[in-house]
């Protein structure tokens, strides 16, 4: 079950809502961990008990490590635990690739003779292990009480808003929300419409994107024109931002409505003006994750520069490997170590001097080049379209059929917003509503009013096309 789905939006959250206001204070939290489970199940089936061990393995160590006292035998017990979800991740996520590796260096030897059935990669499991990593470390360093009840602790890393695809949520930042959280009519109005905010993106901009990057990676690369490459790799930048931040937005917007207040993921991450300005609006809850829990302890940038890149190319080695084990995701994670690295020294006279809009140009040129490894698996088939781009190809300008009908009027207004919406313009709008309430005793009024029959014109456009549309991908699931 997705968010942008009939049956999510008629049905699941309607009576998830219903429920979990009608009961008393005290079964909210059973209510909420009953949804997710069932969210859960609804496309993972009995995968449901990975999770569950999970959450129960966990909850017993962070048990373990809020009684002793004894640092040594913390110490071993938050390694035990470090073990536990990195083998769950690694026995998931990463088999199949070392299998496919092993069967290519032994002779004679396929991966169906090592391993007779492919292992299912469980949706989400990369950002609940995440989660339940952060929960033991956090208590192993004292930032944090361990939680003593099961259910709660289950509920913080099976909640639905935020389960299949972030944002990654720290253990101390809810915590206190879990046990007590105030809900209004306020925060949940405010979080109907970052939900419908977010679907809209998802639904009306990241979906349209999508059907014609699809259609242009599916073609031969060999025979693209630099045109036509160029268009595929910016809408697929489009699609990928609007379809994660579009997600991350119904999240929060769903958490607000369960009186939850999680942190934002994105910040207009293609305005950035530098690769590290870039992770500092990307993604933030991974990157921040990485930093707190890897970069950090490793040393950070404490020590010499040498150290200081080692632990940044580890860290983005990672980073790749965490959204996809394949060769792919390691090329794109060494791009952008290479250049934080680069940008530490080398760059760094470059990007205090030059033009805001040349610094501008750089990251986006950066960021656009690197999202061809991030979507295409096969290394010779990313070379080839690679070569599209920059004219190495015998390309042919043959008429294609399928790229002419994708080119409509629909997909020219989602490529013109989407490219407008990558900046801050809902800042400047909300800035112009400000100032309209002061000067104006109707301003009010009239704002509301405004933000009123936008959002109930967005929401009813993106049913809409959901109800027509079966094209509905969300790319962060499989991570």
């Amino acid at each position: 079950m997705v968010f942008s789905s009939i049956t999510f939006l008629f049905a699941f959250l309607p009576l998830t809502l219903f429920f979990y206001f009608i009961v008393g204070k005290a079964l909210r939290n059973i209510i909420l961990l009953s949804a997710s489970l069932l969210f859960y199940a609804w496309g993972e089936g009995g995968y449901v008990l990975l999770m569950l061990g999970s959450i129960a393995v966990n909850y017993v160590i962070g048990s373990y490590l809020g009684r002793v006292k004894d640092q040594k035998l913390r110490k071993r017990a938050v390694i035990s635990g470090i073990c536990f979800n990195l083998l769950l991740l690694g026995v998931f996520k990463y088999t199949n690739w070392f299998v496919d590796i092993a069967a290519g260096i032994l002779p004679n030897h396929e991966s169906s003779d090592l391993l007779a059935d492919p292992i299912h990669l469980p949706i989400g499991i990369s950002f609940f292990t995440f989660q339940a990593l952060s929960y033991i470390i956090d208590v192993y360093r004292h930032d944090t009480r361990a939680q003593k009840n099961p259910f709660s602790l289950g509920l913080y890393i099976a909640s639905f808003p935020q389960l299949i695809a972030g944002p990654i949520v720290r253990y101390n930042q809810v915590a206190r929300q879990i046990v007590e959280r105030r809900h209004s009519v306020a925060l949940f109005v405010s979080g109907v419409e970052r939900f419908v905010f977010g679907l809209s993106k998802k639904v009306l901009i990241a979906n349209q994107m999508g059907m014609m990057a699809d259609l242009i990676f599916a073609q031969d690369y060999t025979q693209l024109s630099p045109g036509i490459a160029w268009l595929g790799i910016v809408c697929y930048t489009l699609q990928i931002y609007f379809d994660f931040s579009g997600y991350s937005d119904m999240a929060i917007g769903l958490g607000r409505m369960f009186g939850f207040q999680f942190s934002e993921n994105f910040n207009y991450p293609y305005v950035a003006r530098s690769i590290q300005d870039f992770w500092q609006r990307w993604h933030i809850s991974l990157s921040t994750w990485f930093r707190d829990y890897l970069y950090i302890p490793l040393g950070g940038n404490r020590n010499s520069n040498l150290k200081t890149y080692r632990n940044l190319f580890i860290v983005f080695l990672l980073c790749g490997l965490w959204h996809g084990a394949s060769w792919n995701f390691v090329v794109w994670g060494l791009i952008h170590g290479t250049f934080l690295a680069l940008e530490r020294k080398v760059l760094k006279d470059f990007l205090t001097t030059v033009p805001l809009f040349l610094r501008h140009c750089y990251t986006l040129f950066i960021v656009v080049n690197a999202w061809v490894f991030f979507r295409i698996e096969d290394m010779s088939d990313a070379f080839d379209y690679m070569q599209a781009l920059y004219f190495f190809n015998d390309y042919s300008e043959s008429f294609n059929l399928q790229l002419y009908r994708g080119f409509n009027s629909l997909f020219v207004l989602s490529l013109g917003l989407g490219l407008l919406l990558s900046f801050p313009v809902f800042q400047r709008i909300r800035t112009g509503g400000t100032a309209l309430r002061n000067c104006w005793k109707y301003g009010a009024a009239t704002v509301e009013l405004s933000r009123t029959c936008v959002l109930v014109c967005l929401l009813y456009a993106s049913v809409s096309f959901l109800a027509v549309n079966s094209y509905n991908p969300f790319i962060y699931f499989r991570f």
